[in-house]
């Protein structure tokens, strides 16, 4: 019976973790302009919840939540179908589910940190590596066209996205879990079967506040802003 609370709790979590990221999705949907407009390439800032979510309860709840999200933005606010919601998958997915496996394996500051600047390089390389192959898929245009936007645009577009992802993520970490902790006082197993979050220190905050200063202007940069 204990092991049936335990799974309610971790499902009843995530659950709101997915309402949460799908709520982010909108606003960036309906709010953010494209930031290259072509191929048009929006910001998505809800990786940043999922990836706490996965550092909260795992990587496994984290893909299923990104599975989840990317399905009822297909349905909503997606113009791009099933290829687009793929793409959505495997964008989070490299990012929060390389993150939360390494922050399973060491609980710490520097695993966080550690964790999502390995979640950063994986969504991009992972992206670049994706955009070459499905985009002429879906796009209708040659490989050799997308081929040569992949440095000059789909790397900067991602090194700015996961960017400001694990900026995000090192800042409303703690934050967030503290509140939802206080929402379900009963403590809910993360993967590492710690029962809270580990105390962050001031360095972490001012390495996330530089990470998204630094990722805010390059993608003002990026967008011809500044």
């Amino acid at each position: 019976m204990k092991e049936k609370k335990y799974g309610l709790r971790q499902i009843t979590t995530a659950a709101m973790f997915a309402a949460m990221a799908y709520v982010v999705a909108l606003i960036c949907h309906f709010v953010m302009p494209p930031l290259v407009e072509m191929p048009p390439l929006k910001l998505d800032l809800k990786d940043a919840v999922i990836a706490i979510a996965g550092m909260m309860l795992g990587p496994i709840p984290a893909a299923a939540i990104s599975l989840i999200v990317s399905l009822l933005e297909m349905l909503t606010i997606s113009s791009t179908g099933p290829i687009g919601m793929l793409m959505n998958v495997l964008s989070t997915c490299s990012f929060v589910c390389t993150a939360s496996f390494i922050y399973k394996k060491k609980r710490t500051k520097g695993g966080a940190v550690v964790g999502l600047a390995a979640g950063a390089a994986a969504m991009v390389l992972a992206m670049l590596l994706w955009n070459y192959i499905v985009t002429p898929f879906y796009q209708g245009v040659p490989r050799e066209a997308v081929a040569a936007l992949l440095l000059p645009v789909f790397l900067p577009f991602n090194a700015v996205k996961a960017g400001l992802n694990m900026a995000i993520t090192l800042l409303l970490y703690k934050p967030l879990v503290s509140v939802i902790r206080k929402i379900r006082p009963e403590p809910v197993s993360d993967a590492s079967g710690a029962a809270g979050p580990h105390k962050i220190s001031i360095g972490v905050y001012i390495l996330g506040g530089a990470l998204l200063v630094t990722s805010v202007l390059f993608a003002l940069a990026l967008a011809k802003v500044i």
